[in-house]
């Protein structure tokens, strides 16, 4: 055997709160990578209903790499959520029509982009990410952490707005996890790494 199947929904045998998350998505600006999963202490479907201020006029994506782990009630907050901050206003009166729909005529509402999870990134119950954010590979998001900007590759961060608390290698280790790239490698390789991918020795 070389693990389990990727496209299989509930891969934990007579337990429904753990997904692969691809599978249960139904959103198309929602990109999720193989073996990506997510746990609920209620329901998996709530994970879309975490994805908050995802409108499709504004058109960005939260993107999630492969193998990643995301606890129960982790929120993204998407650039819907973005009001204008320089304006004597930030009030959206031009969403709401009827005479308003020129109010934003030659103005935009600021985005910050995509939302970008790296592979392997683990993502702690309640963490909150904001618009634009990019957490790199092999990150560590801590419990009740608010990611305000881009996380490092291999960093732990944590706190209101998160901060690194440690780096999980040195640079040179990072630098060789970074080029490996274990999370494209065939099924066959990384079964066969197993014990490797599980050890402390890059």
């Amino acid at each position: 055997m070389q693990g389990p199947n990727p496209n299989t929904t509930f891969p934990l045998a007579n337990y429904d709160r753990l997904c692969f998350l691809k599978n249960i998505i139904k959103n198309p600006n929602i990109i999720v990578g193989d073996y990506t999963y997510y746990d609920d202490f209620e329901d998996v479907h709530n994970f879309e209903k975490n994805v908050k201020y995802h409108f499709d006029f504004v058109g960005d994506q939260l993107i999630i790499g492969k193998f990643c782990m995301i606890a129960s009630d982790v929120t993204f907050i998407m650039n819907g959520a973005n009001h204008l901050t320089d304006a004597v206003s930030t009030y959206p009166f031009a969403i709401f029509g009827h005479g308003w729909e020129g109010a934003m005529e030659g103005k935009t509402y600021p985005s910050k982009g995509n939302t970008v999870i790296g592979n392997d990134v683990w993502i702690g119950h309640r963490a909150t990410i904001m618009p634009g954010v990019t957490v790199g590979d092999g990150a560590i998001i801590a419990t009740n952490a608010t990611v305000t900007k881009d996380v490092p590759a291999y960093a732990v961060v944590g706190g209101n707005p998160a901060k690194v608390i440690k780096m999980r290698f040195s640079d040179a280790e990072i630098t060789r996890l970074l080029e490996l790239q274990w999370w494209d490698w065939p099924l066959e390789k990384i079964t066969a790494n197993l014990g490797w991918l599980t050890g402390k020795e890059v």
